[in-house]
Order: structure tokens, then sequence, then C-alpha cells
């Protein structure tokens, strides 16, 4: 078995990641403390001793030292870090869903993911070919949200739709069906919103996998941030379905 007694430069078909910042190594391990390996502690960090006692705690490895640093810190500003075992779960087939078609970007990534928690939807679905959900990179750009998700990949849309019949899909697309307002949002008890990529946004297929929804904005601009258009969307099916 893969061991991981230091933290070394990702590589995505090791079976660990990392997370990198305070911040987020506070959330790993109030959301998934049974998942880490160990914590890496900077010199520089002036809150060590709550993190040391927090580990203590919960019976976790503390490594001070700047040397693992410097293996994954381009820009020295990161004085906290924990390694952990990649997990996969299972998403709830009675609780609405959010849908990506092959998001490219990690950073969008890992901001969607902060912004579904944020609108209390906590299940997300990836079709491949996608960024790297375990890279540290989108861990960060999550603002450790990611450890609060339930998420599966699949390597098609077909391949979802097989597994969650009964969901209703709302696929966003430019020119949806409804022009998506508190007003006529649609009221579903298990719904999924489904976003395509960055660049190409949705292939046209999927116009016929549900009703189709259009975000309003202005012609100032060809379309939204896939975080934004997903934190737009969310926040009005939740307030509508009663989830905020």
């Amino acid at each position: 078995m893969e061991k991981n007694p230091v933290i070394q430069v990702y590589k995505k078909d090791s079976l660990y990641s990392y997370a990198a910042g305070a911040y987020a190594v506070y959330e790993l391990l109030s959301a998934r403390p049974e998942m880490v390996e160990a914590v890496y502690i900077h010199s520089g960090f002036t809150g060590a001793g709550h993190l040391e006692s927090l580990c203590r705690d919960k019976k976790i490895t503390v490594t001070r030292g700047d040397k693992a640093f410097k293996r994954i810190n381009s820009k020295e500003n990161t004085y906290a870090a924990a390694s952990f075992r990649k997990y996969y779960g299972t998403l709830s087939s009675d609780e609405p869903q959010i849908v990506l078609v092959n998001p490219s970007d990690m950073g969008n990534l890992g901001s969607s993911i902060r912004t579904m928690v944020g609108m209390n939807i906590m299940n997300l679905a990836i079709i491949s070919p996608a960024a790297d959900i375990w890279h540290p990179k989108t861990i960060r750009a999550s603002m450790g949200a990611i450890y609060r998700i339930e998420f599966e990949l699949f390597s098609s849309f077909t391949q979802y739709r097989k597994r969650f019949s009964k969901h209703d899909l709302f696929p966003f697309f430019i020119d949806g069906q409804i022009r998506l307002s508190v007003n006529n949002c649609p009221r579903s008890e298990r719904y999924a919103l489904i976003f395509g990529n960055e660049g190409t946004g949705l292939p046209s297929e999927l116009k016929n996998a549900g009703t189709t929804i259009q975000l309003a904005q202005s012609a100032n601009v060809d379309s939204m941030n896939l975080s934004v258009a997903i934190g737009i969307g969310a926040f009005i099916f939740s307030c509508s379905n009663g989830r905020l």
C-alpha cells in the first residue's frame, strides 16, 4: 500500500491529497477527521498551539517544520497543511443535486462546491472528463467546503441518469424555456440543476433531458462564471423549495 509519511507534490494517481492553509485544515479536521493522515505546521504559524491541541484530541499526528512546505508552496504563504486519504461518497437519491458536465477549471470547480454548500445543496455529480476534484487547487478554492459534500464521478450523463431516474432535471442554457425568477421557479422535492463546461456550456442534446432554465442577465456580457451561475440558480431553487 502507498505510504504518505511526508507531504509530496500532488499526483493525480496518488491515494492521498492535501489541504493547504489553516482554514482548509480546520474544515477537514471538523468534517472528515478519520481521513487525515498527518497535520503539518510551519514555524511561522502563530496559531500552532490551538491546532496542535485539536489534533491531540483527535489523535492525529502533527509534524512541525518548514521542509514539507517547500515541496508544495510556491508563494511561501502557507503555514498549515494536512495530508489525507482520498475518499468517494454516495449521492443521496432523495436530496437535490448539482450536476457539472465536464468542468475543466479547478478553481471554478472549487468555487462551485463552496457556492452549492452555501445554498444548502450537498450532493454533487461530476460528468467526466473533468477537472481533478482532489487537486489541492480545487480544495483550496472550495475553502474546505469540499469536505461537507457527497460527490460521485460518472463517465457519461447517461450513466448518471440511470442511477437517478427520479430526479427532476433542470439543465441551464442561455436560451432555456424558463427565465428563472423567484416567481416562476419550479417546485420539486428532488431536483438536479445541470451546468455545463465553462467555455462550451452544455451539449445541445441535454435540452431534451428536462425543463431548461435560463438566467436573466444584461446584454453587456455573454455569460456568467460557473460558480456565479450556480449561486444564482441554486439560491432561487433553494429558497423556492424550502432549503434556505
